[in-house]
């Protein structure tokens, strides 16, 4: 679960997009974050697998509570914790910056290229320990997708999971949800 939580942070920490001088035609306000995640057998699967297990043998009181505190992060879990919907609220000075959508933890995004509405990058962190690559593609202002190959050593063993993320605007209004680090 540990890892699973690791990955879903790494997710969400990467997208800094650097120095690109190109700026970043994406609105302001709440947006909804739909992560998948997919591992080719080994730990993180496994992982994946019992924290799915483990949520759905919660007696229905504390699956109830567990659903009602990640929501006030404005987090809610498919899929054993495979499929995540994040909302976050991406400030105007976010996007200036080119945080997509929040830098947080040691990584370091480098971009490898930039056409269009398209952005290739490559990734290292130290906290989790990773390493991989992305593409970031805004379809339109109001939306944009991203899919990340990431690798890690999970109990010794290198593993790589796939990510696909589709971001989503909803309101200029965050209303509860608060920037990171407010």
């Amino acid at each position: 679960m540990k890892v699973q939580c690791s990955l879903i942070v790494l997710a969400l920490s990467v997208f800094a997009v650097g120095a690109s001088a190109q700026k970043l035609d994406l609105k302001p306000g709440l947006w909804e974050v739909k992560h998948k995640m997919a591992a080719a057998g080994g730990q993180m699967e496994a992982a994946a697998a019992q924290m799915k297990q483990q949520f759905e043998g919660m007696p229905p009181e504390q699956r109830k509570m567990m659903e009602e505190m990640l929501a006030r992060q404005g987090v809610s879990m498919s899929g054993g914790g495979v499929e995540m919907n994040v909302k976050m609220c991406m400030t105007p000075e976010m996007i200036e910056k080119k945080e997509i959508p929040v830098q947080e933890g040691n990584c370091k995004t480098t971009t490898k290229s930039l056409s269009g509405n398209v952005m290739k990058m490559s990734f290292s962190c130290t906290d989790p320990p990773s390493s991989g690559e992305g593409q970031f593609t805004i379809v339109s202002p109001e939306a944009y997708t991203t899919k990340m190959a990431v690798r890690s050593t999970v109990q010794g063993k290198p593993e790589t999971m796939n990510m696909d993320m589709t971001g989503r605007w909803l309101a200029a209004d965050c209303g509860k949800v608060r920037p990171p680090g407010h």
